[in-house]
């Protein structure tokens, strides 16, 4: 494994441990050109230190675009906890982490993922400042999973306009899969405008949850890519539309919550040619970012939902862009940033 070849357009990556402690984590600072590095802490029990790597480098890079498209004067960055969430989350692993956040001085500001929640934020607040989303009795806004849900049903709005020439989701079959966090939300804000939602989770109890509540349907998990539908959610883990799964989906719009949906870059011209709308998943799911970063200014509900509001239209400026640039939407969406990055970095932020 060649870190300095991999890491190369990166501004930082750590490597850090506390045996005592049972941490081995990864932190990537991707970008500060904007302001600090922002992005979750994700918990997972990964293969290797090497798949460990790859995803914290993807997901931080994702987050400086997400960052700069969403108009937040923030950088890109990520962390990794390779660990089972389940069984090896402790104060003691929670509090060495943090204590490795606040080693970095405010370069990068760490929020929940998945496998951490709002309690471990509370805990990681223990030991240093550099965390947002923790719970409203440390001066936070919570569980950002129902405003980033609210991002995503706008960003379908729009999706649903760009192809169909009307907005409304009512009557529109539109498979969610993942009940968890921002699935759940998603599928109770689209039920309640009349859509037709369906869930898919191999958790059954997140299933049942969001049926009990919502009254959806539900389709077999690992089928759940060739649903026939108007839109396809991702809203689980990354990686799921790729060069094996595009030929297989039966769907004319992917619109997700899920950070890293396409296997590569290049997936996003294959969805071009199979005539599926894709909206890029950092733009979709800015909502949570938005929210926790709104913490460093005093968090106020109506301004955050202001800012939410606009990922509707911000995508919809960047299916114009991939239209006039002849190319994929999510090379638009990445090109999008980056001229708010240069634009700003014109201006010696």
């Amino acid at each position: 494994m060649d870190v300095f070849e991999r890491a190369r357009h990166y501004e930082r990556v750590v490597f850090a441990q506390d045996e005592a402690a049972g941490l081995r984590t990864i932190v990537a600072i991707h970008s500060t050109r904007l302001g600090p590095a922002l992005g979750g802490c994700r918990i997972q029990p990964y293969a290797s230190e090497d798949e460990a790597l790859e995803d914290v480098l993807r997901l931080a890079e994702s987050m400086t675009w997400k960052a700069a498209a969403a108009g937040l004067d923030l950088g890109g960055g990520k962390a990794v906890i390779i660990a089972d969430p389940a069984r090896d989350k402790t104060e003691a692993l929670l509090r060495a982490f943090a204590r490795v956040i606040e080693s970095l001085d405010g370069r990068y500001i760490t929020s929940v993922d998945v496998g951490s929640n709002v309690d471990d934020l509370d805990e990681m607040r223990r030991e240093t400042d550099y965390v947002v989303g923790v719970s409203p009795a440390y001066g936070g806004s919570g569980d950002p999973s129902p405003i980033t849900a609210a991002g995503v049903a706008s960003a379908i709005r729009s999706c649903v306009y760009q192809t169909f020439g009307d907005a409304t989701v009512a009557g529109r079959r539109i498979v969610i899969q993942g009940a968890g966090k921002v699935g759940y939300h998603l599928a109770g804000l689209l039920a309640h405008e009349g859509a037709e939602v369906i869930v898919a989770d191999p958790n059954l109890d997140a299933v049942a949850r969001a049926v009990s509540d919502f009254g959806v349907e539900t389709t077999a998990a690992g089928s759940v890519l060739e649903s026939e539908c108007d839109v396809l959610a991702p809203c689980a883990l990354g990686g799921v539309i790729n060069e094996e799964t595009i030929p297989r989906l039966k769907c004319r719009i992917v619109c997700g919550s899920a950070n890293n949906q396409l296997g590569t870059i290049t997936d996003g011209d294959a969805l071009r040619r199979a005539e599926i709308l894709y909206a890029p998943d950092f733009i979709v799911n800015a909502g949570g970012l938005i929210s926790v970063a709104d913490e460093l200014v005093g968090w106020n509900h109506d301004r955050v939902m202001a800012r939410v509001d606009k990922i509707g239209r911000t995508l919809l400026d960047i299916f114009h862009l991939a239209h006039v640039e002849n190319v994929s939407t999510a090379e638009a969406a990445v090109e999008h940033a980056k001229r708010r990055m240069a634009t700003l970095a014109a201006l010696n932020r």
